[in-house]
């Protein structure tokens, strides 16, 4: 019977047709299903790269030199989950897997690398499924050379030019990493003269006559500066030495640790590398401060105070993994570091204080000769008369600061 059957439906040409229809429309219904799952992973992986782009450029914005490889993953990763939840969160969850990324380069470029892979579940049951991988990379370039740098994210009048100053940083750029309306203030009778001024937030008093911009007006609204010894670690401590005895409060000092000491009087520091450890240098009334070729580390609470009437003559070491580097305020350091000179001052070289506000007062034996001075601070206060020069690689051992950055996708 079931023969019979057979050779009637082998016989009839509607059945023919029928099986034939049935055996053609397989391999068009696999080359459809396949053409809904290349299409649907062609988007999900554009999806992915505008995702990865937004990150790439996002983290662009906040990368410092110093940050650790997980902290700047964990930052990616933070900015690719919110680009990526905003284009459909149900849709691609559980299917975007293996994200990275990492920063390379050094002051002239730095480059941040993102990637991830996504997978796309095939239209047919049980094929396996559409992977998709993508990258992007983010080129970020210094800006102009900078001169004076606030890093405080938040502060009013973060870099405060006041009362009868006259800062002159001609080709030099006053920059400002707050977000505040006055991020850069200058008020008083306060005259300055600067290649420009660049700020994360905006400005205040800084036009003609009192002002000077070769760009012309302050560039607000920028990307916040890169901190330009973010990379620099301090030395490891060694003993605590002894203070010499102070013939007459004059004192010649070796490099070294010294601890839990005040230092007054005429103070020589012969070059070399010093950890001060909670000790604190006050010269007082006539005092003095001096050291060529030095870097001073003022860690645990360790400060200088150079009063108006006391004579302060520092410069850096050219070499070695401290060039350019006169005073480092250490991380977590919050005490004032105050540098008012009198007459006859001179101060070069890399004034560092990351948590710490920074008082300077220029004079006019500086103003004539004009310092390779970089002041980087929590917040810089100016005043009295300061001439900076921009021309100091060899000074400062081809260490260099720069205003803003520019972010653009390399890749």
């Amino acid at each position: 019977m079931l023969k019979a059957m057979i050779l009637r439906f082998a016989r009839d040409r509607r059945g023919n047709f029928a099986l034939a229809t049935a055996i053609a429309m397989l391999p068009i219904m696999i080359s459809v299903a396949g053409i809904m799952d290349l299409v649907g992973t062609s988007d999900d992986a554009a999806v992915l790269q505008n995702s990865l782009d937004a990150a790439g450029l996002a983290v662009g914005t906040k990368y410092s030199p110093g940050m650790t490889a997980s902290n700047v993953r964990a930052l990616g990763l933070t900015f690719f989950s919110a680009n990526m939840s905003a284009a459909d969160q149900q849709e691609y969850s559980g299917s975007v897997s293996n994200f990275s990324a990492a920063a390379s380069g050094d002051a002239s470029a730095y480059y941040i690398s993102v990637s991830s892979s996504i997978s796309r579940a095939s239209f047919i049951r049980g094929a396996p499924s559409w992977p998709a991988h993508r990258s992007a990379s983010v080129k970020l370039e210094p800006g102009a050379q900078a001169c004076v740098l606030a890093l405080d994210p938040q502060a009013s009048a973060a870099v405060s030019l006041q009362g009868s100053t006259n800062v002159s940083m001609t080709n030099c750029v006053i920059a400002a990493n707050s977000d505040a309306s006055d991020a850069v203030n200058r008020g008083g009778s306060a005259l300055v003269s600067a290649g420009c001024v660049s700020t994360v937030g905006g400005t205040s008093g800084l036009s003609l006559p009192n002002a000077n911009l070769t760009c012309g007006t302050p560039l607000e609204h920028q990307y916040a500066s890169f901190d330009p010894l973010a990379d620099v670690v301090p030395p490891p401590f060694t003993l605590c030495l002894p203070v010499p005895n102070g013939n007459g409060k004059t004192y010649r000092l070796s490099p070294g640790t010294y601890c839990d000491k005040t230092l007054s009087g005429n103070i020589t520091l012969d070059p070399g590398v010093y950890i001060l450890r909670g000790t604190a240098i006050k010269p007082g009334g006539n005092g003095s401060l001096t050291g060529q070729g030095v870097t001073i580390f003022l860690m645990e609470g360790a400060q200088i105070y150079i009063n108006a009437n006391e004579q302060v003559n520092l410069s850096p070491p050219t070499s070695g993994p401290y060039a350019g580097i006169t005073i480092f305020e250490d991380r977590g350091n919050t005490s004032a570091l105050t540098l008012n000179g009198g007459a006859n001052s001179v101060i070069s070289g890399f004034i560092y204080a990351p948590d710490a506000p920074i008082s300077y007062a220029g004079n006019s034996d500086m103003s004539g000769q004009g310092d390779c001075l970089r002041l980087v601070g929590k917040t810089v206060q100016m005043t009295g008369n300061s001439s900076v020069r921009t021309d100091c690689t060899a000074a400062l051992g081809n260490r260099e600061m720069y205003a803003s950055r520019r972010i653009t996708l390399a890749k």
